[in-house]
């Protein structure tokens, strides 16, 4: 079920929700308003590469102790 990420326009929280439908009214978490907007959200995502070695690619530099992205491989 996909998780979706949400920010309350009335008291300003950010919380995330579990929609199978999309056509269901969310609510705030914090204050039960229905005045909600879908945030677009980051993802991640994990391949196993031709050593078999199981990569994680993150965004910025963090997936790796390398000052440069090209040695790390992930980029």
């Amino acid at each position: 079920m996909p998780l979706y990420e949400y920010r309350c326009l009335d008291c300003n929280s950010k919380f995330e929700v579990l929609l199978k439908d999309l056509s269901k009214e969310v609510v705030c978490k914090n204050c039960g308003s229905k005045n909600v907007k879908r945030l677009i959200s980051a993802f991640s995502f994990a391949s196993t590469g031709d050593s078999g070695v199981k990569v994680t690619p993150s965004s910025g530099c963090s997936a790796c102790s390398s000052k440069s992205c090209s040695a790390c491989g992930t980029s």
